[in-house]
């Protein structure tokens, strides 16, 4: 037994030949007169005539419907204002237009594969002369139009926000529609009032001109930031070491944008070297920076233990500590070169006090931050840099010339009146926030950055978490494969409930399998993603996982048969014919057809729903698209 009803749409319309039979008859009995055939029977003959030519041509009609689809639509356009109608409702996200897709769509879709669709297509002047309001698809666009045309109703589509919590996936080919789609729950995001971080390794001109025209729609004026490392004298600076409950947490941070292949000693060596140096400024009671960092791992620790010994001896021996009779004989016999010292850069004074600290200060009231800083300086130099190797180059890119005062910003500088923002700040103040990293010229340092900031929102996030803070903040990050890490991974994993409602985009399964080491590792991130939205991909992997997160659904196999057979005597001949109705269980949208879907069309699994909707183009103001020309 069949599990639901059998069709065959992609037929010919019997219904319409039918039809016409029984117009003539509902004709031709109206014309009988009532000798022979009687008045009444010719009225009811006519009366059932008539309604079974309704009938079959209203079939017909739905026959045409279904055709008329198959040309497709075309891509649309919308203003911004005729977006805002559309989105009035803050508990709603608009995805479209488009349907919920069902078995019986998954059959219509196996059945058009086999046969040449543009056969059973509607001429577009015959559609308009039949009434029917059309844009088909041009055959110039890229994708096949029956695709969509597998149902010819479509509606506007909405699905609760609550249903976005546990992060969305949106993947697809270059210039597929995910920076469409991007646009569109951004500037949703934005008429919400979410706190709204955007990371756009690619720096997509057409999407900052959409995030500016929400923010000047929908919020206040002064909530748009925007961050590049190629124009840094017109965005804000960015202090990714700001926000930290425990030191511990920038030397973490740091650590989790070294690139994939340095974990293990390496890793763990240069994690130490960076919390050496944080622990010593804090001490100091100076806020870390990515440039005091590079400054004191690459030229070395001596400045820093030098003044942390300063501090410690004279809270401990009072303001006349160098009169002491010990550290009066160290100071002479360093200042005669008595005292071997590890690096040239330490100072007579310093080997004094070094010397003084390893010999006539008892264990116990010696301080761990004052014991790091000591093993470091007598850590032979050479050793040190090698093991360090990983890490400079890192810290060197952050801080090499404009950008080592955008990424380290110095307050107290008169020179330079740009904003100085951090992850805290653009929360407190309901920000919305353009991250370009400008990935195409400088892609080493776009990865850097990227990651960076991704390292210092998830220790943000879990400060929100212990502060059960509710304001929702909305993530956006595109092109995925090129910062995602480990803190990443973290935020799509325990960010919804701290209320980080996370979007990722990425091309295919392969880049971001490239980036974390393994396919295995990819599909572990993947698995933190509750939604996906699929626009066109070509890469088979990519395909694979897609209709593995769609599923497989029961699919009808019509199977004809005719056998003939004769005994060998003129006139003796048999025939038999038969018909077979099969069901398989099929992946629900099949794997090909993902290869084949137009430009800014997708199959989405939206909280286990699966729907088939096509995004329209969010324009601009014509006034700001021509500014930007």
């Amino acid at each position: 037994m069949l599990a639901r009803r059998f069709e065959a749409p992609w037929r010919t319309a019997y219904e319409f030949y039918a039809g016409c039979g029984w117009a003539l008859v509902a004709v031709s009995s109206m014309a009988l007169t009532p000798d022979p055939v009687p008045i009444q029977l010719g009225a009811a003959i006519a009366s059932t005539s008539a309604s079974m030519t309704i009938f079959r041509f209203r079939q017909t009609i739905h026959f045409v419907d279904r055709r008329v689809a198959l040309s497709g639509k075309a891509m649309g356009r919308m203003t911004t204002r005729q977006f805002a109608k559309l989105i009035k409702d803050p508990d709603y996200v608009f995805l479209g237009y488009g349907f919920e897709w069902k078995p019986q769509h998954s059959q219509r879709l196996y059945e058009l594969v086999k046969v040449d669709y543009r056969e059973y297509t509607v001429s577009p002047w015959l559609a308009r002369a039949l009434g029917y309001v059309i844009d088909p698809q041009p055959d110039a666009e890229i994708g096949m139009p029956f695709i969509h045309g597998v149902e010819p109703d479509e509606t506007p589509l909405y699905r609760p926000l609550q249903n976005f919590e546990g992060g969305t996936l949106v993947v697809g080919s270059t210039q597929t529609g995910k920076g469409v789609a991007f646009g569109s729950l951004i500037t949703q995001s934005i008429k919400r009032g979410d706190v709204v971080i955007i990371i756009d390794p690619k720096n997509s001109k057409r999407l900052k001109l959409i995030v500016e025209q929400a923010c000047r729609d929908y919020r206040r004026p002064g909530t748009f930031l925007w961050f590049h490392p190629a124009f840094p004298e017109t965005g804000v600076r960015l202090d990714f070491t700001f926000n930290w409950q425990k030191p511990t947490e920038i030397a973490s941070r740091i650590q989790s944008i070294m690139p994939p292949d340095t974990a293990g000693a390496f890793s763990a060596f240069g994690w130490d070297a960076i919390n050496v140096v944080v622990q010593g400024l804090v001490t100091l009671e100076e806020r870390p920076n990515l440039v005091k960092l590079t400054r004191y791992i690459e030229g070395g620790i001596e400045p820093v233990l030098e003044a942390t010994l300063h501090r410690y001896y004279a809270r401990t021996f009072g303001a006349a500590w160098r009169q002491s009779p010990e550290m009066q004989r160290l100071l002479d016999r360093a200042a005669k070169g008595l005292i071997k010292s590890p690096t040239p850069a330490a100072g007579a004074e310093l080997l004094a006090m070094v010397e003084f600290y390893e010999k006539y200060i008892p264990s116990m009231q010696r301080e761990k931050v004052i014991d790091s800083q000591v093993r470091t300086f007598r850590h032979n130099r050479e050793h040190y840099q090698k093991i360090t190797a990983n890490l400079l180059p890192i810290l060197s890119m952050l801080t090499s010339g404009d950008l080592g005062k955008t990424l380290s910003p110095d307050p107290f500088d008169p020179d330079d009146d740009r904003p100085i923002m951090n992850f805290e700040k653009v929360e407190r103040a309901g920000h919305v926030l353009l991250m370009c990293l400008d990935s195409l010229p400088d892609p080493s340092v776009a990865t850097a950055i990227g990651a960076l900031a991704l390292a210092d929102y998830a220790a943000r996030s879990g400060m929100r978490y212990n502060l059960n803070s509710h304001r929702r903040i909305a993530l956006y990050v595109d092109e995925v494969s090129n910062v995602i890490n480990i803190p990443l991974i973290e935020i799509l994993n325990k960010g919804a409930e701290g209320g980080v409602y996370t979007t990722v985009a990425m091309q295919t399964l392969a880049d971001l399998a490239q980036r974390l080491g393994s396919e295995n590792a990819a599909r572990m991130a993947l698995g933190n993603l509750n939604n996906l939205i699929a626009f066109r991909t070509k890469d088979r992997p990519t395909q694979d996982f897609i209709v593995e997160t769609f599923g497989r659904t029961g699919i009808h196999t019509t199977r004809v048969g005719r056998t003939t057979a004769t005994d060998g005597h003129l006139g003796d001949f048999t025939s038999a014919d038969s018909a077979q109705i099969t069901e398989t269980f099929e992946e629900t949208v099949p794997a090909a057809m993902l290869g084949k879907l137009p430009n800014i069309q997708y199959f989405a699994s939206i909280s286990g729903r699966l729907l088939k909707g096509r995004l329209t183009l969010l324009e601009p103001p014509a006034n700001i698209a021509r500014k930007a020309a």
